[in-house]
């Protein structure tokens, strides 16, 4: 997309001179004037008409003046014809029929609260996101989007400064984007792999790098629109909706008594077997295979069980 964006060259005096020049310059010139009408009363009507264009001036001069801070800007436009984008910083004076939006460029953060969506497999589920923004091409941030009418819409706008009420109706145009870029991204991965039948890797729980990569590259496509930038966007929020969180941690609950019940029955089997060789080649006993079988079906019960075994004492002969 071509960008329209482009720096202000148009006449630029420094504010403390333009200051200088209409607290003292034209002053003094209204001064003069009056003597002169009053020593020639001949020029009386000229020197009036003078000292009232001069009075105007003055008056005008008022409305030209403007302060540029770091990671600011200010949109020119004159008689609705954009002239540029003005970015030095200091105190500057333009003629006052100059139009002089001002913009911040400076980054801001964006807490989305959390939302419900349906992941890949179709489970309800809770997420949100912080990312942080700036502007970066003012032309699309003032004339691509409809900024004006959020401001004017916007009680900030009226009651405090007209950047505040601009900055937030652009923070309102980002939230909105982001939930729909966070709803589609959602959409792509499933919460874990528990319900995953295609065994995908990448999810949303464990997905990290790669799932917020993918939502800045969203919020990015969706931004650009609006001339804002997308500096990083994470998940900072993600749980299962409240009518399935119970049902799910049980199931989790399950899968981790499944997985530990599956190293205790690996390291049973391993033990077991350890036991037997050092019967074996210590030669404590002889015993045949259905001995074995027995001692390997004891020791497991006793390694196994989730109570502490009752042990029996055999006071007899192993071949009773």
């Amino acid at each position: 997309m071509e960008n329209k964006e482009y720096l202000y060259k148009g006449a630029i005096v420094n504010g403390f001179i333009a200051l200088l020049f209409q607290l003292v310059v034209i002053p003094v010139a209204m001064y003069f004037t009056i003597s002169t009408a009053i020593a020639n009363p001949a020029l009386m009507v000229i020197m009036i008409v003078a000292s009232i264009v001069l009075g105007l001036c003055w008056f005008i001069m008022l409305f030209g003046y403007m302060t540029v801070e770091p990671n600011q800007a200010r949109v020119m436009v004159f008689f609705g014809k954009y002239k540029g984008t003005f970015t030095k910083t200091g105190f500057f004076w333009v003629h006052p029929f100059m139009e002089k939006k001002q913009l911040s460029l400076r980054a801001r953060n964006l807490d989305v609260a959390p939302i419900k969506v349906n992941d890949k497999m179709g489970n309800p589920i809770m997420i949100g996101l912080v990312l942080v923004w700036k502007l970066k091409d003012t032309y699309k941030a003032m004339f691509e989007i409809d900024s004006q009418t959020m401001v004017n819409a916007n009680s900030a706008a009226t009651t405090g400064s007209f950047i505040a009420g601009r900055m937030k109706a652009f923070e309102h145009f980002v939230a909105i984007q982001s939930d729909a870029a966070l709803r589609q991204v959602a959409g792509h991965y499933a919460y874990d792999n528990n319900n995953n039948e295609e065994g995908e890797s990448i999810t949303l729980r464990d997905g990290g790098e790669i799932v917020n990569s993918t939502l800045e590259e969203q919020l990015n496509e969706r931004l650009s629109m609006a001339g804002i930038e997308v500096v990083e966007a994470r998940i900072n929020y993600l749980a299962y909706a409240p009518e399935i969180a119970a049902v799910m941690l049980r199931r989790q609950q399950a899968d981790a008594i499944i997985a530990a019940r599956e190293k205790i029955v690996e390291g049973a089997v391993s033990m077991v077997k350890m036991a037997l060789e050092k019967l074996d080649n210590e030669d404590v006993v002889e015993l045949d295979d259905e001995k074995k079988a027995a001692m390997v079906s004891n020791l497991l019960v006793v390694l196994c069980a989730d109570e502490p075994a009752q042990p029996v004492i055999n006071s007899g002969t192993l071949n009773h």
